[in-house]
């Protein structure tokens, strides 16, 4: 049963690899046990809760003109997001701006962004940076990151045995698979998913006409920031997304790649 169940796992492999000359190549994730549909109505629970409480603590969108902002990057880069994964021109996407200190932005399953006021404020980020950030965090949706981490959760949480009993997932309770949410909000993802959504933050921003290599900058920024905060609480968004040198050398690796996009966008 378990190798049976594996196998049909790794029949779900969607390779997103794109062999011209101008672009990137990533590769979407392997493990989709949970339905789309499922994840992304999970994600959007969790978001509503999110926008609702920030709501609660008059937090979210008060910056009227960073909102329109981050909504006028936003509506650049989405036309270009079916590159990725087709099934995005369905998902209703959302955009908001929460008002924190945290360092953090995030793209949940379905399109539902959030970015927090401290990010914008910390890195002091331009429109170039902004986009290159809203793009990775796109690209983490796009290449069904956070579904394939719930996935893996729900067969920690429920083990393999039963959950090739509940392929159809009709008996999954909403608590199990809420945990699974909140798991892969929180969870660090893995160093080539982090890469892979780079690169696709890269082409995404490119192709809508921000400079791609604004990334270098970001991760500069943000190295920065972290060894400035070192003897405090470091930035939440390097919780999840750990930087290194090695990133920025795949960054600049790829430049080639995008900056044709760019100078057509442009």
């Amino acid at each position: 049963m378990k190798v049976l169940l594996l196998a049909l796992l790794l029949f779900t492999l969607d390779i997103n690899a794109q062999t011209n000359q101008e672009g990137v190549e990533v590769q979407r994730s392997r493990l989709l046990l949970l339905p789309a549909s499922t994840v992304e109505r999970s994600a959007s629970q969790q978001y509503g809760q999110l926008m609702s409480a920030a709501q609660q603590k008059y937090a979210l969108n008060r910056d009227l003109q960073q909102v329109e902002r981050l909504r006028t990057i936003a509506v650049q880069l989405i036309p270009h997001a079916t590159r990725f994964n087709k099934n995005a021109r369905k998902w209703t996407w959302e955009v908001n701006l929460v008002s924190s200190k945290s360092v953090n932005a995030f793209c949940m399953p379905g399109g539902k962004i959030a970015f927090f006021t401290g990010i914008l404020d910390a890195l002091q980020l331009t429109d170039d940076e902004v986009a290159t950030i809203m793009g990775h965090e796109i690209g983490h949706a796009l290449l069904e990151h956070g579904r394939a981490r719930m996935s893996e959760q729900l067969l920690k949480n429920i083990g393999i045995s039963a959950a090739a009993v509940m392929l159809n997932l009709g008996d999954v309770s909403a608590a199990v698979l809420s945990q699974a949410a909140n798991l892969a909000v929180s969870l660090p993802y893995a160093r080539k998913q982090e890469a892979d959504a780079d690169l696709v933050g890269l082409e995404l921003a490119a192709r809508a006409g921000y400079d791609p290599r604004a990334a270098i900058a970001v991760w500069q920024k943000m190295s920065k920031y972290a060894q400035g905060a070192g003897r405090g609480q470091p930035p939440q968004f390097l919780s999840t997304h750990p930087s290194n040198q090695n990133r920025i050398k795949d960054i600049e690796a790829n430049l080639p790649r995008v900056l044709p996009l760019y100078k057509k966008a442009s």
